[in-house]
């Protein structure tokens, strides 16, 4: 046995709306939006009285299928993340990349909307690659295959 694919990714938000709109940015549409609650979901992810905004995003015609999935908490109140360190030199989740068609057509896209771009264009194992800060502070990287 061996996996097929990436399938998803979630982030937990305290701003939906926002989070929404930064993955816009990046051609992902909403395709399902949902709200969890109670059993079930309550013991699967092993979170008491669980109530939540479960907001599927996908790049339509993207196969294979890749989603992004933002959880909103109502119940209970979201942990505080102890820091969302955007250092690279972290152990544990370190930050999630993107294949794009033009790297530097989408870095001009995202600047105009007031993404910030950590970095410049930078070559490395055929491919053109940078990173940017996205929603909640996590780390996106973003990589144009030459």
């Amino acid at each position: 046995m061996m996996i097929t694919h990436f399938d998803h990714v979630t982030v937990a938000v305290r701003d939906l709306q926002a989070a929404i709109d930064f993955f816009a940015l990046l051609g992902f549409e909403e395709d399902k939006r949902v709200v969890i609650k109670g059993e079930p979901f309550s013991g699967y992810m092993g979170v008491d009285e669980i109530e939540a905004d479960h907001i599927t995003l996908a790049v339509p015609g993207l196969s294979p299928r890749f989603e992004v999935q933002i959880l909103h908490y109502r119940n209970p109140e979201a942990a505080a993340m102890t820091a969302n360190d955007p250092r690279l030199d972290k152990l544990g989740f370190n930050h999630i990349c993107f294949a794009v068609k033009d790297a530097e057509a989408m870095v001009r896209h995202l600047k105009s909307h007031g993404v910030e771009v950590k970095s410049e264009l930078k070559a490395f194992h055929s491919r053109q690659l940078f990173f940017l800060t996205g929603t909640e502070g996590i780390t996106v990287e973003l990589a144009e295959w030459q």
